[in-house]
């Protein structure tokens, strides 16, 4: 089968790889779509910190099945979500259900090869009939997630004041889920381009410049009600927290290695609630795969950019070091 790998940092081929075999509770699939996401960016950088290469890429994905392999739910043919995330099911976290935070869990496409490829295995309980969706939107349905995940973690009430920093994929993915459970939604960037996207998707939006101005201060009043970051950024994850009302909410939905550092006195003053988010469970995909299909989240204009299986290697070397006016890069196999 044909796939793409990245041999080393800067280094992608289209290569004809073995197709995985399958094991007892797995299901083949044949991709169909891929979504370009910023860990892909990071790893052709080689600037991703958990990761050994060589490394098939891939984990916004979706497909058909192929082999059922003795599946009583799914059937070849069927279209599918496919869900990245590999957890135990056995650690304190997987027990509760929070199999997004398990304590040994491993994403395809970063700890193990991804679906960056013609085919792929999955454990059958990662696949999500993708109805009522079109496939290149199935591809789209795990980004999405992760901001469904962090709006939902925050427990946000209708008509609160919501500043979401960061106007990437993600964050974009917040502001939507956000908007979705009654926020009241600004989007704050540092980037002209991501600001005019924002504007563009009907959220109010402010660039680094705007902060001093009377209408950001107007939203902003006292404070906002929840702050979510998804820069990856240290220095807005210190800094985005002083945006936050006493009683507020503070949600880390970018994650980056290094210390974040918040005077205590800040905290305490405020009695902050400070959440991290990671990843996304099951009831996070299908609330999204919902709100697609009731026309909540304008697929086609996050879909900024396509590519093909064969052209990944050209392609994504431009991309990661222009992104203006890129959303989202979807691979269609």
């Amino acid at each position: 089968m044909r796939a793409v790998l990245c041999a080393a940092p800067g280094e992608l081929a289209l290569i004809d790889a073995t197709p995985p075999a399958l094991q007892p509770g797995w299901v083949r699939v044949g991709i169909r779509h891929i979504g370009i996401c910023g860990t892909d960016y990071h790893i052709f950088e080689g600037s991703h910190p958990f990761l050994e290469y060589p490394r098939i890429m891939g984990h916004e994905l979706s497909g058909v099945v192929l082999d059922a392999n003795g599946s009583t739910t799914l059937a070849a043919g069927d279209p599918v979500v496919i869900n990245p995330y590999l957890p135990c099911y056995h650690c304190p976290a997987c027990l509760e259900g929070k199999t997004n935070c398990c304590e040994t869990l491993k994403v395809i496409g970063v700890h193990a090869d991804g679906g960056m490829a013609e085919k792929i295995t999955m454990p059958e309980a990662n696949l999500y009939p993708a109805e009522g969706i079109s496939l290149r939107d199935a591809a789209m349905v795990e980004f999405l997630s992760i901001g469904a995940h962090a709006v939902r973690r925050t427990e946000l009430r209708p008509g609160a004041r919501v500043l979401v920093v960061g106007g990437g994929p993600i964050g974009l993915g917040v502001a939507f889920f956000a908007r979705i459970a009654g926020g009241e939604v600004t989007l704050l960037d540092a980037a002209p381009d991501k600001v005019e996207s924002a504007r563009a998707l009907g959220f109010a939006a402010a660039g680094l410049d705007d902060l001093e101005g009377d209408d950001f201060k107007a939203r902003k009043g006292t404070g906002f009600d929840a702050v979510f970051d998804s820069t990856g950024s240290i220095k807005a994850m210190n800094q985005s927290l002083f945006h936050v009302r006493s009683g507020g909410a503070y949600t880390l939905v970018g994650v980056i290695k290094g210390d974040l550092v918040w005077p205590d006195q800040e905290i305490h003053r405020r009695e902050l609630t400070i959440r991290g988010s990671r990843n996304a469970t099951k009831a996070d995909f299908e609330h999204v795969m919902a709100s697609i299909r009731s026309g909540l989240v304008p697929t086609d204009k996050l879909a900024t950019h396509a590519t093909t299986l064969e052209r990944v290697p050209l392609d994504l070397p431009v991309w990661t070091h222009q992104r203006t006016g890129l959303i989202k890069a979807i691979i269609t196999v």
